[in-house]
């Protein structure tokens, strides 16, 4: 995250050849592609270093989001749009968010998830393709009341 934060910042401000020599050196280093152009918010980690993360150049992760190794966040075939990513989200290892989705604030990404649809806040999701396993509801002044099992719903 340290060499983002730097190619990020020579990106605002201007210089044009450090964005580009520091994006190859989060790849040879890293083993990771995180470009300096896509908007990742303050407290935002990588698992394990960004081993085989790889995000798309206009992809936007929220504040204090964890991001687990071997995680795509990326474009599909036909669709124009990219992830938009919340704040405080958990993505599980593995887990791939395709085309134009929005991931809700507090949302839990399962392990080797494939979300192709957006996630509301709070929402916990898993599986191939990911659907949601629990949601926490919450009252008008923002308390956790409960859990639902979107399986015991049914």
């Amino acid at each position: 995250m340290t060499l983002y934060r730097i190619g990020r910042r020579s990106r605002q401000l201007g210089i044009p050849f450090v964005p580009r020599i520091v994006d190859k050196l989060v790849v040879v280093l890293c083993r990771c592609v995180v470009p300096s152009r896509c908007e990742i918010g303050i407290g935002t980690e990588l698992g394990y270093g960004g081993i085989a993360v790889v995000l798309h150049e206009r992809v936007r992760v929220g504040k204090n989001v964890m991001i687990g190794p071997c995680v795509t966040l990326g474009g599909r075939s036909g669709i124009v749009g990219v992830p938009v990513i919340g704040d405080d989200v958990f993505i599980g290892t593995g887990a791939k968010v395709l085309g134009d989705v929005r991931i809700g604030n507090r949302a839990v990404i399962g392990a080797n998830a494939v979300v192709l649809q957006s996630v509301p806040d709070d929402a916990v999701v898993a599986g191939v393709p990911a659907k949601i396993i629990r949601l926490q509801v919450r009252d008008p002044e923002k308390r956790p009341v409960e859990m639902l099992s979107v399986m015991q719903a049914e």
